[in-house]
């Protein structure tokens, strides 16, 4: 007779660690337990390292606000069924781990970094090396697609359209992916994770998303460079 073993875990804050300031209120680290064959293991919430980044932040009337802990356990638990959803019926702990490590990245959080010295590069390049330094070393608590719009109307037309199609040449996908999240995500819960890309889903709407903003843009190519990413 085949042997089942039940997959439990719970969410929970950590108040054996200290307190860690959360978009404007110190809370415990969000942590995981997970339970397989009485084997147990605790883990740190993907989730609360990436939205405890400043970007996620937002300033109104003098106030700071930004996702909740319960919006970030939502989207912890939504990972984990996932990730134990698809290894079943044959789950271990560590196609668990590497399961977790890989569906809860967020593609627009990696390819950002890169996209960020791309703007530094192609404005160095432009003889701005100020404004250069000032997105490269100052523009992390902000959403570099929302700077690339106030370059928009700041940039003369030609410098701007150059500084695009130059993009997609010498930077990651980083402007069409959030584009594209942009549209079904509601602030602050700006994400676009390897498990929701898996979708056959969000990759139709994908490509007719790029279709419709991108149209001298490749499909395929495109499709093929936010694989590189994962």
């Amino acid at each position: 007779m085949t042997k089942t073993y039940k997959v439990s875990y719970k969410t929970y804050l950590n108040d054996r660690l200290k307190q860690l300031p959360f978009h404007g209120k110190l809370t415990h680290p969000l942590y995981v337990q997970l339970t397989y064959d009485r084997q147990t293991i605790f883990f740190k919430s993907f989730y609360f390292e990436l939205f405890s980044k400043p970007r996620y932040a937002l300033f109104a009337a003098g106030k700071r606000g930004g996702p909740t802990i319960q919006q970030v356990i939502e989207k912890e638990n939504e990972l984990i069924d996932f990730v134990i959803d698809k290894l079943l019926p044959d789950f271990s702990l560590d196609g668990f781990k590497e399961g977790y490590a890989y569906y809860g990245r967020d593609l627009c959080d990696l390819t950002e970094p890169r996209f960020r010295d791309y703007l530094y590069t192609f404005f160095h390049d432009k003889g701005m090396p100020v404004l250069a330094n000032t997105i490269k070393e100052g523009s992390n608590a902000n959403i570099l697609f929302e700077l690339v719009r106030d370059l928009k109307l700041a940039l003369a037309r030609p410098v701007y359209d150059e500084l695009i199609e130059n993009s997609f040449y010498y930077a990651p996908p980083y402007l069409p992916l959030f584009g594209f999240m942009e549209q079904f995500k509601k602030w602050p819960m700006l994400s676009l994770s390897a498990m929701e890309w898996e979708l056959k889903e969000t990759k139709a709407n994908f490509t007719k998303y790029v279709a419709k903003h991108y149209p001298e843009i490749s499909l395929k190519e495109m499709n093929s460079q936010v694989e590189k990413w994962l």
